[in-house]
């Protein structure tokens, strides 16, 4: 969709002259001439910019400015001051009131154009994706020709009449190839040729000169005048479209790099000078090259329009004063922000040295004005627009190779976290397989150990004296212990090894099982017990048996204290636990619960293997689930533990990350 422009002047011949340059251009415009107009478009016309004149019979452009700022909606349209009253002040007003650009009358139309479509951020051929081709020539009837051409092979094709035209339109749409004719008014074919070839942004756009003439020697300049190709006008047109798609294929294979802002495009040169006769000649001498002149008499007006409106070129001449001349260049160079901008001093010959010393980037001799002010001007932004091609370059560099760093660094840690957890795996098999080895050879000595000990108390041929039998007493009981420490390891390795057999079961049902081979070990006991009905799970069930039997077994021990012991056995919100009202421990030590062989209370007042919870978590663990627990001392414990079903686990990389505490 093209953009719209809503143009405000009261001048009939501005209205009229920007009209045709932003219609050109493929713009839409909307027209007014008061203020009054103006505000009805604001309220009801659909616009992306606004060209707005500072001086109207029934209004203030600043004042217009602020409304459109304030008007809903508006806030983001790219507006532009139009206005005869081009000094410092007037500029600094009209942009902190919320302008993007205030261009000084006289103004060039290719200027207001290009720097509008600039800060639109609309590229060259939006909303088509031909190839464009930029014919310039002095002569309607052969643009017209090639046109009639290009067009219908599915070129879209922009023509220019001059070479100073060309360059412009080149800047503000780079085409993807120039076809331009040997001679014209003005700058000729191979001046266009050679300043395209000067821009960083335009130097790889295919460029195919034309010309009348039938000599070699003239093929020979314009081919070292920087063409691509070279096609005589006597010649069958259809040449032109052969070696068009020719150097398009060559360009084509060039990697495509994003430039820097185009020697010709829009671009505002500063002249700081104290005489009005040289802010008149300077900024007539650059005007005709498409700058917009900002003229300031004094250093410190220049510099504070700087931080509000950027330039390409500062150009300072203080007559004979060369003290001045070298104080301001030190102080634009002391700005950080503005620093690097080039310099121009202008001044007698005897002068130059300092200046030079004192910063400047190059001096004109004042019997050089003005044609030698528009060749400096131009090869210093040209000089300016290469450096900054060659930093955003090594800048891009940079950030390759930083991010190609960046890369490497991680694919190095993933492979060698890899092979970490691949080793961590292969040893905690190892690890596993030899617990559970071990442990299951003990239980044969210590078989022979109990029951040797067993069958000497036991034996009544020949009597044992108090100290023989309190020792025997002893080496048995510590051979039970030892015998239940290696049944649980044996359980703990069973937890952490073999297939894991999930299946959807009565989860209730289960827990009955538990507690009824829990109450016959001590049938004496009477301990109150509480199961939800209708429980299920969709996990392991053997595992599932051994996390209950640990959770209910350590219930019922630690509430043996307790004059009415109950355990209560539950499910709220997809999590299951185990409550008692026993001992309980210190909410701040639950983190240790889990660790092998841990224990919050004396063995001889709770014996254990402390390797029971340890169990429960690696068969959560297993199921990817989590397990924490809740409890304050004295106040008994609540054990939580959730199984998710198959779809929700996400494998082993959720080991490590149960919650170890409440």
């Amino acid at each position: 969709m093209s953009p719209t422009v809503l143009i405000v002047d009261d001048s009939l011949t501005v209205r009229m002259d920007l009209h045709e340059a932003f219609s050109d251009e493929g713009f839409a415009t909307i027209l007014c001439a008061t203020g009054a107009e103006a505000r009805s478009a604001f309220a009801t016309a659909v616009f992306d910019a606004a060209v707005l004149d500072v001086l109207l019979p029934d209004a203030d452009g600043l004042e217009l400015l602020s409304e459109l700022r304030g008007t809903p909606g508006r806030g983001d349209v790219v507006t532009m001051l139009l206005s005869s009253e081009s000094e410092v002040g007037d500029r600094l007003a009209g942009l902190r009131t919320g302008a993007d650009e205030y261009v000084g009358k006289p103004y060039d139309s290719g200027y207001v154009v290009a720097r509008t479509r600039q800060l639109l951020g609309e590229p060259a051929d939006q909303g088509t994706d031909r190839t464009s081709v930029l014919v310039i020539d002095d002569s309607l009837t052969f643009r017209e020709q090639l046109r009639d051409l290009l067009e219908p092979e599915g070129y879209a094709v922009l023509t220019a009449a001059s070479g100073e035209e060309g360059l412009r339109m080149a800047a503000d749409r780079r085409p993807n190839a120039v076809i331009v004719d040997g001679v014209m008014p003005g700058i000729d074919g191979a001046t266009v040729i050679r300043r395209v070839r000067l821009d960083a942004a335009l130097r790889d756009t295919p460029c195919i000169l034309m010309t009348a003439a039938d000599d070699y020697a003239t093929e020979m300049q314009m081919l070292e005048a920087g063409a691509d190709a070279f096609v005589r006008k006597q010649q069958d047109l259809a040449v032109v479209l052969a070696k068009l798609a020719a150097v398009l294929r060559q360009s084509a294979e060039q990697l495509p790099i994003e430039v820097i802002g185009s020697l010709h495009g829009p671009g505002k040169v500063m002249i700081v000078t104290p005489n009005r006769d040289d802010q008149v000649v300077w900024a007539d001498a650059l005007r005709p090259d498409g700058y917009d002149i900002v003229v300031s008499p004094a250093v410190d007006d220049a510099l504070e329009l700087l931080t509000e409106q950027a330039a390409d070129c500062i150009v300072v001449g203080f007559e004979d004063d060369v003290e001045e001349a070298r104080a301001a260049c030190r102080r634009i160079r002391e700005v950080p922000q503005i620093g690097d901008l080039p310099v121009i001093v202008t001044g007698d010959e005897h002068a130059m040295l300092d200046c030079l010393s004192a910063g400047a980037d190059d001096y004109v001799r004042r019997i050089d004005i003005p044609e030698g002010l528009r060749v400096h001007v131009r090869a210093q932004i040209r000089r300016k627009q290469s450096h900054d091609e060659a930093r955003r370059i090594r800048e891009e560099l940079m950030r390759r190779e930083l991010d190609a760093a960046e890369e490497r660094a991680a694919r190095q840690l993933a492979e060698t976290r890899a092979a970490l957890v691949e080793e961590l795996e292969w040893r905690n098999r190892e690890l596993e397989a030899f617990s559970g080895s071990v442990s299951h050879d003990l239980r044969g000595p210590l078989q022979v150990i109990t029951s040797f000990a067993e069958h000497i108390l036991e034996e009544d041929g020949e009597p044992l004296g108090e100290v023989t039998r309190h020792r025997l007493t002893r080496v048995h009981a510590a051979a039970m212990r030892m015998a239940d420490l290696v049944e649980s390891l044996l359980i703990l390795a069973r937890a952490s090894r073999g297939e894991l057999r999930r299946a959807k079961f009565d989860l209730t049902g289960t827990a009955h099982q538990v507690i009824a081979d829990v109450a016959a070990r001590e049938p004496d006991r009477q301990v109150a017990f509480t199961v939800r009905e209708g429980m299920t799970a969709d996990a392991d069930e053997g595992l599932v048996r051994v996390i209950l039997e640990n959770l209910i077994n350590n219930a019922v021990k630690f509430s043996r204290k307790v004059e009415h012991p109950a355990v209560e056995i539950g499910c709220e919100d997809e999590r299951y636990y185990v409550r008692d009202n026993g001992a309980g421990f210190p909410a701040e030590q639950a983190g240790q619960l889990f660790r092998p062989f841990a224990r919050l209370h004396d063995a001889r007042e709770f014996p254990g293997t402390g390797i029971g919870l340890t169990t429960v978590h690696r068969a959560v663990e297993r199921h990817g689930g989590e397990i924490w627990a809740e409890s304050a001392e004295g106040r008994g414990a609540t054990f939580w533990f959730t199984l998710p079903p198959a779809d929700e686990y996400t494998g082993p990389e959720r080991r490590g990350q149960s919650r170890r505490s409440g």
